[in-house]
């Protein structure tokens, strides 16, 4: 019986042709890639169920881990993010419209305001965070503990800053 996923078999048939060429990293890149659509297929059904898009979901995830009372400036959740202020403010706005934040006044920055949680944006954010763990333990079921646990240790070094 032959195991062979369609990773192997591209790997192969990349190796037939030219066959001078190690295709290791392709094994493990492609494999690295094929476990990150999946994953985005995971977050996109658990924040469906919460009615968030993904961008939402992030905003919301960084007020929610941000010490209470929950709230941030603009300009620290760009970093945060990782999005382009610009792109935050539309962002802002936008949850603001849907209630799931309000904006008030920065007492230390009397230019900007502070984005801060609703309890409909908690409610929300929370939901779809255990939704989302919820669907990524169902998937990480088929490893050992241990596996998971060298797993995860393999992803730090692999993602971590090339020294």
């Amino acid at each position: 019986m032959n195991d062979d996923d369609e990773v192997d078999l591209l790997v192969d048939a990349w190796a037939a042709r030219i066959p001078e060429v190690d295709f290791t990293p392709l094994d493990v890149m492609s494999r690295l890639r094929r476990v990150a659509l999946r994953l985005n297929e995971l977050r996109a059904d658990a924040f469906r169920r919460s009615d968030l898009s993904s961008w939402e979901f992030d905003v919301l995830a960084a007020l929610r881990r941000a010490d209470p009372p929950h709230e941030m400036s603009p300009m620290a959740l760009s970093r945060a993010t990782m999005i382009g202020t610009p792109a935050m403010t539309n962002r802002l706005e936008n949850l603001h419209e849907r209630g799931l934040i309000v904006r008030k006044p920065n007492p230390n920055d009397g230019r900007s305001n502070l984005a801060r949680l609703t309890d409909d944006g908690t409610a929300r954010v929370d939901a779809a965070m255990v939704a989302l763990v919820r669907l990524e333990a169902d998937e990480l079921e088929l490893l050992t503990g241990a596996q998971r646990a060298q797993l995860a240790s393999l992803l730090r070094l692999l993602g971590s800053p090339a020294s």
